[in-house]
């Protein structure tokens, strides 16, 4: 009977392989849809977009979708280089020999892991800013900024990444057989502080954030919320358009930091009415308790995936399937780590129309709130603004829809919001 390394090997393979072909198909299918339809405005869409706006959106999607199929089979053939290919392997020898094996070692293994993976993930990240998003008119960022804030991630994730990368190394070394609880419970606390600190000692590192200024629309957000019985500690707009030409508005923070954001590029394209009905569906999110259930699901997720970590970390066949030969000597809590972060993605990857599917109902429970709390045609008008703003496709392929998209496409979302809208009439 062949051994049960050589057996998970092929069923990793299968996997990869079947989880590959599934994304070519998609956005294969994604195109071929889009441009289809290219040349016709959709009958409901025919008095509020015009044939030149539809076809850059066509043109738009296409172009990022393409990019995808170059983005997929990369990181199918890195992930083949990590594990079956020995990447990880080599890394991890390779150290060996130069340190001795312990916490540092298994910290420098993360870290040059997660480096060299930024550094492949570096051309196809400077082409989608400077080629893709230039080409249509959404990028207004420098080379020199593009570069700092890449920096500054970089600096902010290892400040962030590696204290807890070190916790979770030494609970996998000394807790236990259940560590993974103890570590999974340290995980939940630091992604809550996290969500603390974010607004006031994280984003401002890339953006300005200045208080709105606009008096009226203060007011008259703050009846909104008021009538919705929300509160926040502020409302900010971001200077969003140093960056990038697409618009939006959200909420960032926890508790009593929780504040409100808005894209200036929002608030330049948007009346006060149609900034108070996005706002009103942003806050349909919380009435509903969609971010909370959210983060409950999330939570419970993760606990799995801990729960799982812990039992596969103990398993042999786990590192040789995977390429890689566990150390005899010392901890090999890293290797599993990095393996783990590897192979969960393609076990989770058919999962992924549940989660869209639970999105998209949440976004038309959300858009029905901002109905009733706001004026419904302005939410509209707004959201026509914002699919031709930012080159959203009017006609994706529904396939595509239903694996990735975590909002509903435009025409399904104003039908329900104005059910004239789907005859034509909107």
């Amino acid at each position: 009977m062949p051994e049960i390394d050589f057996l998970f090997s092929i069923f990793f393979c299968c996997l990869l392989l079947a989880v590959t072909l599934t994304q070519l198909w998609l956005s294969q299918r994604q195109v071929r849809h889009v441009m289809l339809h290219r040349t016709k405005v959709p009958p409901q869409f025919a008095g509020t977009v015009d044939l030149a706006a539809h076809q850059k959106a066509a043109d738009y999607t296409a172009a990022k979708s393409q990019l995808g199929l170059t983005e997929v089979a990369l990181h199918t053939a890195v992930v083949i280089g990590w594990t079956l290919m020995g990447g990880l392997n080599l890394l991890n020898q390779w150290l060996l020999l130069h340190m001795e094996s312990g916490l540092l070692q298994q910290l420098t293994l993360i870290g040059c892991f997660v480096l060299v993976g930024a550094v492949i993930d570096l051309p196809l990240g400077w082409y989608r800013t400077f080629r893709l998003e230039a080409r249509f008119g959404f990028n207004r960022t420098t080379l020199r900024n593009w570069l700092l804030d890449g920096l500054k991630g970089g600096l902010v994730g290892a400040a962030l990444g590696l204290p807890i990368a070190a916790l979770v190394l030494s609970l996998m070394a000394s807790a236990g057989n259940w560590w993974w609880l103890w570590a999974w419970a340290c995980f939940m606390g630091f992604n809550l502080l996290l969500m603390v600190i974010y607004p006031t000692l994280i984003a401002p590192l890339f953006n300005k954030f200045e208080p709105l200024a606009d008096e009226s629309l203060k007011q008259r957000v703050t009846a909104l919320m008021t009538r919705c019985g929300f509160k926040a500690k502020g409302l900010f707009v971001m200077d969003g358009s140093r960056r990038s030409g697409h618009a939006n508005a959200y909420f960032t923070g926890l508790g009593s930091s929780k504040r409100v954001v808005f894209y200036d590029t929002l608030l330049a394209q948007l009346t006060p009415e149609e900034v108070d009905a996005v706002l009103a569906h942003e806050l349909g999110h919380f009435h509903h308790k969609h971010i909370t259930r959210r983060m409950v699901t999330m939570s419970l997720m993760s606990l799995a995936g801990f729960a799982l970590l812990g039992w596969l970390s103990s398993q042999v066949w786990f590192y040789v399937g995977l390429g890689t030969q566990p150390n005899l000597q010392g901890p090999n809590d890293a290797l599993a780590l990095l393996l783990f972060t590897l192979v969960m993605p393609l076990l989770t990857f058919y999962l992924s129309p549940l989660w869209a599917a639970k999105s998209r109902s949440d976004e038309f429970e959300a858009d029905r709130f901002a109905a009733s709390k706001s004026d419904a045609k302005a939410l509209t008008s707004a959201l026509l603004k914002l699919h031709k703003d930012n080159a959203t496709t009017l006609t994706p392929d529904p396939w595509f829809v239903w694996f990735h998209y975590s909002h509903p496409p435009a025409q399904a979302r104003l039908a329900a919001l104005n059910p004239g809208h789907a005859h034509g009439t909107p």
